[in-house]
C-alpha cells in the first residue's frame, strides 16, 4: 500500500498541516504512558492539558469551543476500525507514524470498503487537523515501533454513553464507529462495517 507524506496534495481532502512551533506539548506527551502491547488512549491528560496550552487549541482551532487534549500511545499495525466525530481532531507525535483515513462520504448503506482508504505518512512534530468528514482510528507505527500521538477534540468526545439502537453505529459519545469482522471491537458488538481486507502497515 503506498503510503503518502501529508504535505501531499492528496491529503487535502481529509485535513490540513498546521503550522506552529509544539514543542512543548510534544515534550509533555513524551511522559505519558506506552504499553507493551496494544494501545491505550485517554481523551482528557490534565498533564497535556495545563491551561495555556488547553485554552490555545480552544482559541486557535475551535472558535472557543471547549476542547480535551489527550493522547493515543501503543503499538498498532492493523485497520481494524474507522470513526468519525461531529468536530475536527488534531494529532502529532514525537516519531512520524501513519493514519489510515476514508472519506465519510464513501459509506455506502452503512458500510465502507476498504479500498477506499488511504495511508499518509506524519513526520515527527508536524501536526495535522483530520477533518470531521475523515474516517480515521488508532495510528499505526513505521516499521513496526511503538507510537505516542496527542489527540485534540470537542470536549467529552470518547466518553462511554449507553449504546442506541437507533443508531448503531454510535459507540461512543460523539464517536461512530465501523469495525472490520476481524477487529476485537466487532466482537465486542461494535457495528461491523468494513468490508475487505484488514489492511496492515
Amino acid at each position: 500500500m503506498e503510503i503518502i507524506d501529508v504535505h501531499d496534495s492528496r491529503f487535502l481532502k481529509f485535513g490540513k498541516v498546521l503550522p506552529g512551533n509544539f514543542k512543548k506539548i510534544l515534550a509533555l506527551l513524551r511522559d505519558t504512558p506506552m504499553p507493551e502491547h496494544g494501545t491505550i488512549y485517554v481523551g482528557s491528560d490534565t498533564r497535556l492539558e495545563e491551561s495555556d496550552i488547553l485554552s490555545a487549541f480552544s482559541k486557535d482551532y475551535y472558535g472557543e469551543m471547549p476542547v480535551q487534549i489527550g493522547y493515543c500511545n501503543g503499538h498498532n499495525q492493523k485497520l481494524n476500525c474507522l470513526e468519525y466525530h461531529k468536530g475536527n481532531e488534531i494529532n502529532m507525535a514525537n516519531e512520524d507514524f501513519v493514519l489510515l483515513l476514508a472519506s465519510f462520504f464513501d459509506i455506502e448503506n452503512g458500510k465502507l470498503d476498504t479500498s477506499k482508504v488511504v495511508a499518509f505518512r506524519v513526520p515527527a512534530g508536524v501536526a495535522v487537523e483530520i477533518y470531521a468528514t475523515s474516517l480515521h482510528y488508532a495510528p499505526c507505527g513505521i516499521h513496526g515501533s511503538g507510537f505516542k500521538t496527542l489527540a485534540v477534540l470537542p470536549r467529552n468526545t470518547n466518553e462511554e454513553i449507553p449504546l442506541n439502537p437507533d443508531d448503531p453505529l454510535l459507540w461512543a459519545r460523539n464517536k461512530w464507529l465501523l469495525a472490520h469482522p476481524e477487529s476485537n471491537e466487532a466482537k465486542t458488538g461494535a457495528y461491523i462495517g468494513l468490508m475487505g481486507e484488514n489492511i496492515e502497515i
